[in-house]
């Protein structure tokens, strides 16, 4: 890190780095050696299993329910496919279809014969030579895609993120192609509402979504062919975000990964304490969705700007802060290197608040100095925004302001319209006209600012790390759970053992194996 602009102590800084990855170890600790069926569903997904059954059912789902109604998904969804695939000869698309259609009983033998499972390692050996395949050929596609950024250019930071949300895929390629005409780096397809509460993926294309659009690896596929073709046209990269949380965390993540998106936000917290999902659940699926982002070079967003949503941001910022420092930890412990860890703030002090924006600067500045690899993901204000255009384009501006000065990596771009509806395209240009002035007039302005020694900026920033030390060390003493237990993030309380989803947690059995997590884990990333 370079000289600190905060005047931030060392010693601080190493201490809250050091709690927090003792509040990894202990996270880790208590999620170990259990599994869930979103995670087995995203193996069947990294294996190449598509599809649904008559009744719009996941294949995925099929498959890993099957083996759940029987009690042996302990084994791993893994353990039972090669297994199949050793003694039929049979794909794990064809097992699935077979599965389906009541041909074939994974854990019992086949069509009832009572037949015993293979050797064991012969399992292991069998599917990790399947599941090498597919990875090495999803790995070939984001060479091609890297390659691709390269050829037509990739933006300088702060990327310009910007949203659409019309329910209707087809709607979203119209709305994203008008983004990035008006100049958007990042095309983040809003997902329907509550979709995270569901646990499957709905299959194809979709067009009803209220909120946001179905996050479907069809839909991915649209738009990223949509993308594509903008972008070759035009000669200039446009990367794309979804959503990676809620119950399938690791599914979309491998929907991703197959559709060459670049971003996914990506954090169980916002999961846990906003849809009430069981803590242990969100967690053990994060760990694995993370896994597969960090693996083929996704750039991961994580939630801390939530918070500031239900905690009053003055009182709240030490929280993110400590966040921040326990997602950054947990992130790498996946693999995921700095490079992306998208690591989520939010310009949220109301804007009547004496000094606002030096409180605003001093949360921002000392984000970037606490990551400096990291390209955080700065939030515009929502929480406070009305019906006063004039005063909600000023917030942006402002906003803006702090984003160029503070040298932040991805920028959710304000719209004046946020606090009103879902914005309408000229909105958005806008808020994209607004960003660009600033950023324009106001390019160097960073590195041209020193602080006052002992000032606001520099008070600011100072207190709130002292406060996420703290923190930090009371969680570390505590644990996370019982840190959320005790409404520490965003003001919101959930327990351990309570909370949607927790019926798909399954402990794992002696044998275990998940050929995804082993394969990631033993080669570099593609990354």
């Amino acid at each position: 890190m370079s000289a600190s602009k905060l005047d931030l102590d060392p010693g601080v800084v190493a201490a809250c780095r050091a709690a927090a990855r003792l509040i990894a170890e202990q996270v880790g600790e208590r999620i170990a050696a259990r599994t869930t069926v979103s995670v087995e569903r995203s193996v069947t997904r990294l294996l190449g299993v598509d599809g649904a059954d008559g009744l719009d059912v996941p294949l995925p789902n099929v498959l890993v329910d099957h083996v759940h109604a029987a009690g042996k998904l302990g084994r791993g969804i893994g353990y039972w496919l090669g297994n199949a695939m050793l003694q039929t000869g049979r794909a794990p698309q064809q097992i699935a279809e077979a599965v389906s259609a009541g041909e074939l009983d994974l854990t019992t033998g086949y069509a009832g014969d009572g037949r015993e499972p293979a050797d064991a390692q012969d399992i292991r050996e069998r599917v990790r030579e399947e599941c090498a395949a597919r990875l090495k050929e999803i790995a070939r596609r984001f060479d091609e895609r890297r390659a691709m950024r390269e050829r037509l250019g990739d933006a300088p930071a702060p990327l310009r993120y910007v949203l659409t949300a019309t329910g209707d895929v087809y709607e979203d390629v119209v709305h994203a192609k008008a983004v990035a005409e008006a100049g958007g780096d990042i095309v983040a397809v809003i997902r329907s509402t509550a979709q995270s509460l569901l646990d499957y993926v709905p299959y194809g294309p979709t067009t009803e979504g209220y909120g946001g659009t179905f996050a479907t690896q069809a839909n991915f596929r649209i738009m990223r062919e949509a993308m594509d073709e903008w972008s070759e046209l035009h000669g200039r990269y446009v990367r794309l975000s979804s959503f990676c949380s809620g119950l399938c965390m690791s599914e979309i993540a491998a929907m991703g990964a197959w559709e060459g998106f670049d971003n996914m936000v990506n954090d169980a917290l916002y999961g846990i304490l906003y849809r009430d999902i069981n803590i242990v659940r969100g967690l053990i699926d994060q760990r694995v969705s993370r896994m597969i982002n960090g693996y083929f070079g996704v750039v991961i967003n994580t939630g801390e700007d939530n918070y500031l949503r239900t905690a009053e941001a003055l009182s709240a910022a030490p929280s993110v802060t400590a966040s921040q420092f326990i997602n950054y930890q947990l992130a790498r412990e996946s693999g995921v290197p700095d490079s992306q860890i998208a690591l989520g703030d939010a310009f949220e002090i109301d804007v009547p608040v004496r000094n606002s924006l030096l409180y605003e600067w001093a949360q921002a500045q000392l984000t970037r100095e606490l990551f400096p690899d990291c390209p955080v993901k700065y939030m515009p204000p929502t929480r406070h925004m009305d019906g006063n255009l004039f005063r909600t384009h000023a917030a942006d501006s402002l906003f803006n302001l702090v984003t160029i000065a503070t040298g932040q990596g991805i920028q959710t771009i304000g719209v004046p319209t946020e606090g009103i509806f879902t914005p309408h395209i000229q909105d958005r240009v806008i808020g994209l006209q607004n960003v660009d002035y600033v950023f324009n007039a106001a390019h160097d302005l960073g590195e041209e600012i020193e602080f006052k020694r002992g000032g606001i900026i520099q008070t600011r920033a100072q207190e709130v790390l002292a406060g996420a030390h703290r923190l930090l060390e009371q969680i570390a003493e505590i644990g996370l759970f019982a840190a959320i237990d005790q409404a520490t993030f965003g003001d919101v309380s959930r327990k351990l053992d309570e909370g949607r989803g927790i019926e798909g947690i399954v402990d794992c059995e002696e044998g275990y194996f998940n050929p995804v997590v082993e394969l990631m884990r033993e080669a570099p990333s593609y990354a």
